[in-house]
């Protein structure tokens, strides 16, 4: 019998252990909060949606307000480009009236012509010229007297006036006689043409320049009406942005309009031009006049509508435009804000009798979840767990957060760290003692070995010189003399990779050692058969290196590579900068290339592919370059051929 009633708890998942623990804690709360969640709602929802109506109105006032501000920009930003346009016009019309009386001018003292024609010439020519409607080329001496114009020609004008009683004429010849050689002048005047007619004055636009040859002021100008102001266009361009803001609705009924400050409707869907000024709520309240006289702000109202029982009270937001000194206004019925909350009422309740029902599906999915990413972990763990048991120490356990499941994961792999370094150090205490004991049996091989086979190759040698080529003996002899060098290299070999010196170190310019190794090597007879390619960087500053040494690895490489190579093949021996902290040296061939198995081993001591290869080659070349601080690595493929990278520290540690 179980010790207690809730026994098969414990033998649920965790997941389904946290489900039945907490999705009661979720769902019965939302049952008893959710009416009054749903009172509380319904009580603020009509002061949040009349909140959220005035910011509406309050935003569509504003809009509005941009609106104007955009076409006033506009229209402004336009005639100032169109005024620069007619100015430039001007500016040219002025500048060929000019290069005329220079080229008349030019003709007179030829001889060509007399000084009247010249000038009778160029006033037919001003008379040909029309600036828009009513606009035309004409000429003044500095008297005032009219030398070339349209009707006026011949008449002295020095003292005319525009409608402020300015001696204008006056003021356009000073400036024309100070200014600077061939300046161009520009200036602006009120006036009234009665030979076409008008009855009130326009303002007129004047580009001149003074011509000291014939002293005349040569003059273009035009009326501002007819060259860049526009008042008509502007006109069709307010009253299609009127039509655009009065087909603006707020809310059911509500609607923007625009009145002027004596209360004319400037803009308003069904009365506008009217003079509201003296209108009345329902209470009595002249609401325009206060409008008008705050410029700036809300009011509210009742208002009765004429087929309406009843009034309705109305909340308006009325801003400034004081370009135009308008009073924008943007008003709606508060009875239509509480439809949206009466409407929002009934969905809370709705939503409060449906909420326990969707927060317990998406809290048994979010607790489905979360026990998923809880357990996942730990699965992850054991799964590791179990292959470090089998001894794979190189196995970490994933650490994707900071709590107590990734503190017990980064505690594990710690712990992992330290077995592998306790074995590598075992390793490497192995490897001592093995090399310890290499080095007492070479230095005893080397002994014993090397005076019998100096005595061999003594008496070879003394043979060799001794009997003829064509002996048949003499091939016996060579092979003596051939198999005890090799005893002997083997012997070296072993001596070398027991007993490798520290480098001497010297600032050493590599790629001119490379040329240099490279040159020797030629002359190798094992090298005769491939071409060797440099390709070396020119920006590897010169480092600390053992020459002797590197000159040993950099040979080994070469006739190893020679070695894998056919008749005809290729050794390319490439440098560059392996980021800022290496030097990198590639010796590449397009040999058979190494299998993958026999690559794992290749700098092993004593593991060799050739048939009469002793295994030490590498296992030297490797032990240099590590006494260098640097690393070795082979890259191969079947049949492509076999690349060996050195990368040396252009700066080395201090041990």
């Amino acid at each position: 019998m179980s010790r207690h009633p809730f026994s098969f708890f414990n033998n649920l998942k965790i997941r389904w252990k946290m489900l039945v623990v907490i999705l009661p804690l979720v769902v019965i709360p939302i049952f008893l909060l959710g009416g009054t969640i749903g009172f509380i709602a319904t009580n603020h929802a009509y002061k949040g949606l009349t909140d959220t109506s005035k910011s509406d109105l309050d935003h569509m006032a504003s809009f509005t307000l941009d609106l104007l501000k955009g076409h006033y920009r506009q229209f402004e930003v336009s005639r100032e480009d169109k005024k620069r346009l007619v100015q430039q016009e001007m500016k040219t019309l002025v500048e060929l009236a000019r290069n005329q009386i220079n080229e008349q001018q030019g003709s007179f003292l030829l001889g060509n012509t007399d000084l009247l024609r010249s000038q009778q010439a160029v006033r037919n020519s001003f008379k040909k010229v029309s600036i828009g409607r009513s606009g035309y080329l004409f000429a003044m001496t500095t008297r005032g007297v009219l030398a070339a114009h349209p009707s006026r020609e011949g008449e002295n004008i020095i003292n005319a006036q525009d409608e402020e009683g300015h001696f204008f004429i006056r003021e356009l010849i000073e400036r024309a006689l100070a200014s600077e050689p061939e300046e161009i002048l520009y200036t602006i005047y009120p006036w009234i043409n009665e030979s076409l007619g008008d009855n009130r004055s326009r303002n007129k636009i004047v580009a001149y320049s003074y011509c000291r040859k014939w002293d005349w002021i040569v003059a273009a100008g035009g009326y501002l009406d007819e060259t860049y102001d526009n008042p008509e266009y502007e006109e069709e361009a307010l009253a299609a942005l009127s039509e655009q803001i009065k087909s603006k609705r707020v809310g059911q009924t509500g609607y923007i309009y625009a009145m002027s400050r004596d209360g004319v409707l400037t803009i308003h869907p069904d009365a506008e031009g009217q003079n509201v000024i003296s209108s009345y709520d329902t209470e009595g309240r002249a609401f325009i006049a206060e409008m008008v006289a705050k410029k700036n702000g809300w009011i509210h109202y009742p208002w009765r509508n004429p087929e309406e029982k009843t009034p309705r009270m109305k909340i308006v937001r009325y801003r400034y435009f004081e370009p135009w000194d308008w009073i924008i206004a943007v008003g709606s019925y508060e009875d239509e804000f509480y439809n949206a909350a009466n409407n929002l009422k009934w969905k809370i309740v709705k939503y409060v009798l449906l909420l326990p029902l969707v927060v317990g599906l998406i809290t048994t999915v979010l607790l489905v979840w979360a026990s998923k990413i809880l357990t996942d972990p730990i699965h992850k763990m054991i799964t590791v767990i179990r292959r470090v048991k089998q001894g794979r120490l190189d196995e970490r356990m994933p650490v994707n957060s900071y709590d107590e499941l990734g503190e017990m994961a980064i505690s594990f792999n710690r712990m992992t760290i330290m077995l592998r370094k306790n074995q590598e150090l075992e390793a490497t205490l192995a490897q001592q003692e093995k090399m310890a004991s290499l080095g007492v049996l070479s230095s005893g091989v080397a002994h014993e070995i090397n005076n019998p086979l100096g005595v061999i190759l003594g008496y070879a040698g003394h043979l060799e010189k001794k009997i003829d080529e064509n002996d048949p003996n003499y091939t016996f002899i060579s092979e003596i003399k051939r198999e005890s060098k090799r005893c002997k290299k083997i012997v070296q070999n072993l001596l070398s990779y027991s007993r490798t010196p520290r480098p001497v170190l010297e600032s050493t310019d590599i790629n001119r050692l490379l040329h240099q190794i490279i040159d020797f090597a030629e002359n190798h007879s094992d090298l005769f058969h491939v071409d060797i390619i440099r390709n070396f960087a020119s920006n590897i500053p010169a480092f600390s290196v053992d020459m002797d040494q590197l000159r040993q690895v950099s040979i080994n490489l070469l006739l190893n590579a020679a070695s894998a190579s056919s008749r005809g093949g290729e050794i390319r021996v490439s440098t560059s900068l392996d980021g800022d902290e290496f030097a990198r040296i590639e010796f590449s061939d397009d040999g058979e290339g190494i299998s993958e198995e026999n690559l794992e081993k290749i700098f092993e001591p004593f593991f060799t592919t050739k048939t009469r290869g002793t295994g030490l080659g590498l296992a030297i070349t490797k032990q240099i370059i590590e006494m260098h601080q640097g690393e070795i690595f082979m890259e191969s493929e079947m049949g492509k051929g076999t690349t060996v990278v050195v990368r040396l520290p252009l700066v080395r540690e201090e041990y």
